[in-house]
């Protein structure tokens, strides 16, 4: 099955592998930390990835980043 992520998971998910921080992302987006990390918490659960370098490694195999 495919997985559908949503518009602003997709901005967390590029920041992300691009190796933007928490922080970093969030300033970018505008938003809390907190909410940052609950977007990646659900990307994380939605493809079955343990933690941000396999979100990151997920994101650059699937060419979301260059």
């Amino acid at each position: 099955p495919q997985v559908t992520l949503t518009a602003r998971e997709l901005e967390v998910l590029e920041l992300v592998a691009a190796g933007c921080s928490n922080a970093e992302t969030a300033a970018r987006l505008h938003l809390s930390e907190t909410t940052v990390k609950t977007h990646l918490n659900r990307i994380q659960a939605r493809l079955g990835l343990r933690n941000r370098v396999e979100v990151a490694v997920w994101a650059w195999e699937h060419g979301l980043v260059r």
